[in-house]
């Protein structure tokens, strides 16, 4: 049991990197990886997901994330915050980040905006959660809390139908000890993430948006994923998605009204782990504002 434990959730005598939660629909939650997109919506917009991942077993991950961002009235300012929680069996990570972004108007169509983003980190290890064989593993050592601060940065280029985002959410490694600093727990490395999409209007009323997005950690595989969805009537969306060696996933999304948007995507493994839980559930809801001219005039697909 504690060797499933261990091969699960990475603790090591030098353990490899840790991968950032990761998301199935990172085309609506961009500004938890590049906070150039904070106020590129254009409007008071603010974000809330629930992941629950590989339900069935044991200690898997659940992540909580809540975003907010807006434009800074008629500056080219964008400024953002979010807070996620990730817990994966033991351990508890609170990320708390301010976004601040700068917009240029590069010609009719595009625009580019940079960001640089500040986060502070909170981490924790409670070996209590687990049932281990051998209670007195030095493996299993509680971690007290331990603060850090992090800095990253980005740059978002789009238009009403296309949009490119590279970033770094996070430019610093750490490390974190065992109380008595014999162990290393969790180390951290730099992140680059790369993103793309684009909408193609197909009819008056279906819009069509592959979107890919590439995820590069030292010490860990490169993660692609791709997904492929639907809009009609500027209403309802329907697709699917697929993490490169990793899982296959089914998406839907429904604008309620001019404020509201919900969505919600379930994650098949492609991995061995398919064998131990019934898949991952992911669920969101945007709530947005009015622009400065009262109105939205149509809701964006990104």
């Amino acid at each position: 049991m504690l060797c499933l434990v261990l091969l699960l959730f990475g603790f090591n005598l030098k353990l490899s990197a840790q991968q950032q939660p990761q998301y199935t629909q990172y085309m609506y939650n961009t500004m938890s990886i590049n906070p150039a997109y904070a106020g590129s919506r254009g409007m008071l917009s603010a974000f809330a997901l629930h992941r629950n991942q590989w339900v069935g077993m044991s200690n898997a991950p659940v992540t909580n994330n809540f975003a907010i961002h807006t434009p800074l009235k008629e500056s080219k300012l964008g400024l953002g915050l979010s807070v996620v929680n990730d817990r994966i069996g033991p351990i508890d990570e609170n990320l708390i980040s301010v976004d601040l972004s700068y917009s240029l108007q590069l010609n009719q169509d595009y625009q580019l905006s940079m960001g640089v983003k500040t986060t502070a980190q909170l981490f924790s290890l409670s070996p209590g959660r687990l049932n281990p064989e051998i209670p007195a593993d030095p493996l299993l050592q509680p971690v007290n809390s331990e603060f850090s601060a992090n800095l990253g940065a980005g740059l978002y280029l789009h238009s009403e139908k296309a949009y490119i985002g590279l970033s770094v959410p996070m430019f610093f490694d750490r490390q974190l000890l065992s109380n008595d600093e014999s162990l290393a727990v969790r180390p951290e490395r730099m992140t680059f993430y790369a993103i793309g999409g684009y909408v193609f209007e197909l009819s008056p009323a279906l819009d069509f948006k592959p979107a890919i997005m590439t995820k590069i950690q030292e010490g860990a595989p490169i993660q692609v994923d791709v997904s492929a969805n639907f809009r009609l009537f500027d209403e309802f969306v329907l697709g699917t998605a697929y993490r490169w060696s990793a899982a296959f996933s089914a998406l839907a999304g429904w604008q309620i009204n001019d404020r509201f948007f919900v969505g919600y995507a379930y994650d098949i493994e492609t991995t061995p782990l398919k064998k131990y839980n019934s898949g991952s559930h992911e669920l969101f809801i945007r709530f947005e504002l009015l622009n400065k001219e009262g109105k939205i005039i149509s809701p964006r697909f990104f």
